[in-house]
């Protein structure tokens, strides 16, 4: 994994790489032009973007990245690779290193095209928590993170006692309550999967006693954030047919109202320039929400009004913060991105 040195131009051909073992160097082939771009819509906008900081390319060679996640106390980041069923670790100045093998699906041989860790969160312990497609559950790593090893805790793994679909992402609450989605894109034969137990993909809440209550259920439950306050949830909807974000209330753990649509992008889909879909997540102190979708991530207000768009010309699938809100990384098809903010 070759480290880049400098900012990249608006055009670069690129080649990155680490696919499986620490420091192995893999060269991308043909990996084409980037078409990197920030597109102020509001003004507003300008409160976290400066128009002059380019996107910079962090890693790249993989299959599709996943779950960023900023581990603040060892200043480096974390992400899934889905398809490699494993999780990495980049560090500015070490580059990349695998973290955790096997990450999401602990069987042998091949499982599915999705077998690995989706979503990675810190629960109020500091311990890692995973979203395993493969092993269709949820999961806490019994280890530090200074010491990571495939050895996993179950948090949750059916709801009424039949099998989750494949977890993909989650937000915990102040209390300690985990709201996530569940839906089917690790199974093997997705949708029409034969060891489908439940008929439908739910939005859950996992509450600190243990308790799983269903919140809602969508055709293709992705990305889940609460707002700053924590009365508002924010759920993506990754469906060709149905590509839109809703928002509820919260009015107690484990309870939501007043359903409603946030912001729909379905007439994108397909269009030149627009690949993906409505996926991860993350929310910005001052209540802006990033949101990965179609041509890359959107940035919105509270009140749904698109304020400015980073497109990466790429399918993008998830964002998150440094914890002083200085950096957003960007998971984007096989590439980990990111752009310096105000």
């Amino acid at each position: 994994m070759k480290k880049l040195k400098k900012t990249l131009p608006l055009f670069l051909i690129l080649l990155l790489a680490c696919k499986e073992a620490p420091k192995k160097e893999i060269p991308v082939s043909d990996t084409g032009e980037f078409h990197f771009s920030v597109e102020i819509i509001d003004n507003e906008a300008l409160v976290l973007l400066d128009p002059k900081n380019e996107i910079q390319v962090l890693a790249g060679g993989f299959q599709w990245t996943e779950g960023p996640l900023w581990i603040s106390s060892g200043n480096y980041l974390l992400f899934s690779e889905i398809p490699g069923n494993t999780i990495y670790k980049w560090e500015a100045q070490k580059d990349v290193i695998a973290f955790i093998h096997p990450s999401g699906y602990s069987g042998t041989g091949y499982y599915s095209k999705e077998p690995g860790s989706n979503g990675l969160l810190l629960n109020h312990q500091g311990e890692l928590v995973l979203l395993q497609h493969g092993d269709r559950r949820i999961v806490k790593m019994n280890a530090p993170l200074e010491a990571p090893k495939p050895d996993f805790i179950t948090l949750v793994d059916n709801y009424q006692g039949k099998k989750l679909n494949s977890p993909n992402d989650g937000a915990f609450d102040r209390a300690g309550n985990l709201y996530f989605t569940d839906p089917p894109y690790g199974l093997p034969s997705g949708m029409e999967d034969p060891t489908k137990e439940l008929d439908f993909q739910g939005v859950y809440s996992l509450l600190t006693d243990g308790k799983s209550v269903l919140l809602d259920t969508l055709s293709r439950p992705n990305g889940i954030v609460l707002s700053p306050d924590e009365t508002i949830l924010y759920v993506a909807v990754s469906d060709e047919a149905q590509a839109v974000w809703y928002a509820y209330d919260v009015i107690a753990p484990g309870q939501v109202a007043n359903k409603r649509l946030f912001y729909d992008v379905t007439h994108l889909i397909g269009k030149e320039g627009e690949q993906g879909l409505p996926d991860g997540m993350v929310m910005h102190s001052k209540d802006y929400l990033f949101a990965s979708g179609p041509g890359g991530i959107w940035i919105f207000t509270k009140n749904a009004k698109p304020i400015a768009r980073i497109h990466t010309g790429l399918a993008t699938s998830n964002c998150t913060l440094s914890d002083d809100e200085k950096t957003l990384f960007i998971t984007a098809d096989d590439y980990v991105l990111s752009l310096n903010l105000k």
